[in-house]
């Protein structure tokens, strides 16, 4: 796959359509309500910060956490959002997240903080800024699934940590763009040989003996998965 056909690609997907239409929206609404200029860039300065914190969080203690399945109004929820994604990593139709879930998350990380800042203007800045953030988060996660090998050292860097998440180890390198919190957060490796091979990256942790317990994903999935998607077993 060539670049061009990588961008061609991604803006195919009504997500992105969505995010940067969102953004417009708050470009029309800081139009007519906007925030002093200091206020405006300290407010888009806030929703870049807090983005790759937010979405580390997310990433590690929601997403990879072991809660959502034993919660049956959540267990379809976390299904979608995420164990499919991981069961197959290179099944393109789960590669983005629900905009129920993702439209939601950067509003609730984005808003108040803008409006703290600099009101109606700022709030529009900075859930603008998070939209536009959620979108390049997205076309990085294309780069890291799609069959595209950048020329790029920090964008090959970035697939080959995002790979090693879904194919050698789930628990570490939870960023997509910036795993600066992953270095902090001490989930971060580099190599392969910096973490043993876990016998849960395909399926986080739902086995068949959690299953029997939790049924809800299994019933919903026509079973347990298990090992590498080209030999996937169900049981």
């Amino acid at each position: 796959m060539t670049l061009r056909e990588l961008v061609i690609a991604y803006f195919q997907y009504p997500a992105i359509i969505a995010y940067l239409g969102g953004a417009i929206i708050m470009a029309v609404v800081y139009a007519y309500r906007p925030a002093p200029l200091g206020q405006t860039l300290l407010a888009m300065a806030a929703a870049i910060v807090a983005f790759p914190i937010a979405w580390y969080g997310l990433h590690r203690w929601v997403l990879h956490g072991s809660w959502m399945y034993k919660i049956k109004p959540l267990a379809a929820t976390w299904k979608r959002i995420h164990y499919d994604h991981h069961q197959d990593p290179n099944h393109l139709e789960v590669l983005f997240g629900g905009l129920h879930t993702t439209i939601p998350t950067v509003a609730i990380f984005t808003l108040p903080l803008g409006y703290a800042i600099g009101g109606v203007g700022g709030a529009a800045a900075a859930f603008g800024t998070g939209l536009v953030q959620t979108a390049f988060n997205e076309f990085c996660h294309c780069i890291q699934h799609l069959s595209y090998t950048p020329k790029n050292k920090w964008l090959l860097n970035m697939k080959q940590r995002h790979m090693q998440h879904h194919f050698h180890n789930e628990g570490g390198n939870y960023g997509i763009t910036n795993f600066w919190w992953d270095r902090l957060g001490g989930t971060y490796f580099g190599k392969v040989s910096d973490q043993q091979k876990s016998p849960t990256v395909f399926n986080l942790g739902y086995t068949p003996e959690v299953a029997e317990k939790w049924p809800t994903v299994a019933e919903l999935s026509g079973g347990v998965a298990t090992g590498h998607p080209a030999t996937r077993i169900r049981q």
